[in-house]
């Protein structure tokens, strides 16, 4: 009964991300979701008070979803401006394949929502840590305003999962690559600049792309010897949303 339960809870939530993603939330209709999930709205109600706790229930999915993908900021890196890169490919990536984390971040820009906290929120507090971590370490150029970088990247990235809503769908998550072309050269101090692929990793190549000196975006994250944030591996939300997993940018096998 109970695996029952939670399967019906995870279709609710996956079908309300969906019917989110399309027509918005104050355009959406619990028998809309209700019709998607095939469940009766008796089924609906058993497991969230009204429309507005099922947004909430999706918002938090793509929150653990988002931490996934990013990880914690970790006290020391090799490479930070590299994990940087790699972490908004798998992101752009994420957006693209992930209902559930683009219905979240389109909530937080939706008008017809008042939930709880963004995920952009996240991202913004995630990339204002790994920059003062490359600043620390001296991989930061001199004079790097960290406000404007940070606003930089993080509109890059909703420019990306914005770009996913439209008729085009012309693949917006390459956009990255060029924008870190463009951006690298002054944020990355003379060091480290010509040791930061702005393609990020490839999942195609055993352990992603290969760095200077032999090392893998891969073994960059696996310094402790847990999982790679990318890779998803502690995490369950392929168990809690229904979303099939997908395999990251730059994650390792």
């Amino acid at each position: 009964m109970q695996d029952r339960a939670a399967k019906t809870r995870r279709q609710l939530i996956r079908s309300a991300a969906e019917v989110f993603d399309r027509g918005g939330f104050a355009g959406s209709s619990v028998g809309q979701i209700c019709s998607l999930a095939q469940v009766s709205q008796g089924a609906l109600h058993f497991h969230f008070r009204n429309k507005q706790a099922l947004g909430e229930a999706v918002q938090s999915a793509a929150a653990e979803i988002l931490l996934c993908v990013t990880g914690q900021v970790p006290a020391w890196h090799p490479a930070p401006l590299q994990l940087l890169v790699d972490t908004s490919h798998a992101l752009a990536q994420r957006v693209a394949g992930d209902l559930v984390l683009r219905a979240g971040f389109g909530l937080a820009r939706d008008p017809g929502w008042e939930g709880g906290a963004s995920p952009w929120q996240h991202w913004r507090e995630w990339v204002r840590g790994v920059l003062r971590l490359a600043r620390r370490q001296g991989s930061l150029a001199p004079g790097v305003d960290l406000d404007d970088a940070v606003s930089a990247i993080t509109a890059v990235m909703v420019g990306v999962e914005g770009l996913e809503h439209g008729p085009a769908r012309a693949r917006p998550a390459q956009s990255v690559t060029p924008f870190w072309r463009l951006v690298l050269p002054q944020l990355a101090a003379d060091a480290v600049r010509g040791r930061i692929d702005a393609a990020g990793g490839r999942p195609d190549a055993p352990g992603g792309v290969s760095r200077p000196g032999g090392e893998s975006p891969a073994a960059h994250r696996r310094l402790d010897g847990r999982p790679a944030p990318h890779s998803c591996v502690p995490m369950t939300d392929a168990e809690l949303c229904g979303v099939p997993y997908r395999v990251m940018s730059g994650s390792a096998s």
